[in-house]
């Protein structure tokens, strides 16, 4: 799920119930409203989960009473809205499951739009000699897939030895990005007559007998 910015605004803001004066929680709506049958309009709304409401507590009899279902209503409000409204619930625990992490969602908000800025870098990072885009989205796990392979590909044009490192310390859960990625790094390596000593991995001339930071003979 990606937040845009008024709605993390939205949803970091706080919002108190009516009802109970108790602060509400940010949840993800659910796929249906059975309301009206059009969808809630939005991916997250405000919701009291005080089992102490005023509102929860009297309606498990007047839904009783009324329709002879176990049920109560939770006071939810919705972004945009001037004013909240009762949403039927069969338990305790309804929305429980879906409650918002909002500092969690902001995280992954930057990391989307750091993902989306370096996307649109790679049509300029060979021109303006620029890795951080690559080497961000080839390291980035939960990046676009195409988008790290197009990255990788990049990386031989750009021949910057400063990926070596980046590339070789990462632990690569995507196999096929880790493969390209290292091979790439040994191409680059190769076309400038280097290597990485197998004792202390840093990198020396490929001719070197004995690895001048080491000091390890080949």
């Amino acid at each position: 799920m990606f937040l845009n910015d008024d709605l993390l605004e939205f949803i970091a803001e706080e919002h108190v119930c009516p009802h109970c004066d108790t602060a509400m929680t940010p949840c993800q709506t659910p796929t249906l409203n059975v309301g009206d049958g059009l969808g809630w309009g939005s991916p997250v709304f405000m919701i009291c989960l005080n089992n102490e409401c005023g509102l929860y507590k009297k309606s498990w009899q007047e839904f009783e009473d009324n329709y002879g279902h176990v049920a109560s209503c939770r006071y939810m409000l919705l972004p945009g809205a001037k004013k909240g409204e009762p949403i039927m619930v069969g338990s305790c625990d309804a929305y429980t499951g879906c409650i918002i992490d909002v500092e969690e969602e902001k995280l992954r908000n930057k990391r989307k739009q750091a993902e989306d800025a370096a996307v649109k870098d790679l049509d300029t990072c060979i021109a303006k000699r620029n890795l951080t885009p690559v080497i961000l989205l080839i390291l980035d796990e939960k990046a676009h897939l195409e988008k790290r392979q197009r990255a990788c590909a990049l990386l031989d044009e750009l021949n910057d030895l400063e990926c070596v490192d980046p590339i070789r310390n990462h632990e690569f859960k995507h196999t096929e990005i880790g493969q390209l990625a290292n091979m790439a790094v040994d191409r680059i390596l190769k076309a400038n007559n280097l290597k990485e000593c197998p004792f202390c991995a840093e990198i020396i001339k490929t001719r070197a007998r004995v690895c001048k930071h080491c000091n390890r003979e080949m």
